[in-house]
């Protein structure tokens, strides 16, 4: 994002969406579609690769330090996910997850109203967690086009491209007007 561009990257988003960004305490990411372009690489020795993108991670790490939960919530186990939580500080990382909503309530209810909480999903099996949360969003290469219609916004970028540091700089300018004005 050139300079100018990201200093006019509030006045593009409804102004909606960014009080719901000012509210959030909690952002749970889906991992596949989400922080990565849902791609998997496996060799012929069967070990599992995944690609990350390094600028989402600056951004999980910037808004960290506005004291903001992360965690993730996945449908599917991979080592390379727990090792990039990790390396990243994510607080919870459910994988296998069979019911995201349900985990969520297991995990954050008595520590996060919904409305604090922001979900980043990319398919059918995010709709109920993605219609709870104070700010759900999606991104444009979704496995279920009609997720839009659960999202409260879609990032500029594809998951896996810059998706995650689209939520992340929302979140952050949202909640740090003063700072970039």
């Amino acid at each position: 994002m050139d300079y100018k561009k990201y200093s006019d990257y509030m006045n593009d988003i409804d102004q909606a969406i960014i009080n719901k960004a000012k509210n959030i305490k909690l952002l749970i990411l889906d991992v596949d579609g989400v922080m990565t372009d849902g791609g998997i690489i496996i060799s012929e020795t069967n070990s599992e690769s995944k690609k990350f993108f390094a600028q989402d991670g600056h951004g999980i790490m910037i808004i960290r330090e506005l004291g903001i939960e992360v965690a993730i919530i996945s449908g599917r186990y991979s080592k390379a996910v727990e090792h990039r939580g990790k390396e990243l500080g994510f607080t919870t990382i459910i994988q296998s997850s069979r019911n995201k909503l349900l985990d969520y309530e297991k995990n954050f209810s008595e520590k996060y109203a919904l409305k604090n909480v922001c979900f980043v999903g990319d398919d059918v099996v995010d709709i109920s967690l993605l219609k709870s949360v104070g700010l759900s969003i999606t991104v444009p290469n979704a496995n279920y086009n009609g997720l839009s219609k659960y999202s409260d916004w879609m990032t500029p970028r594809n998951g896996g491209n810059g998706a995650v540091r689209d939520v992340c700089d929302l979140i952050y300018l949202a909640q740090n007007k003063n700072e970039t004005s």
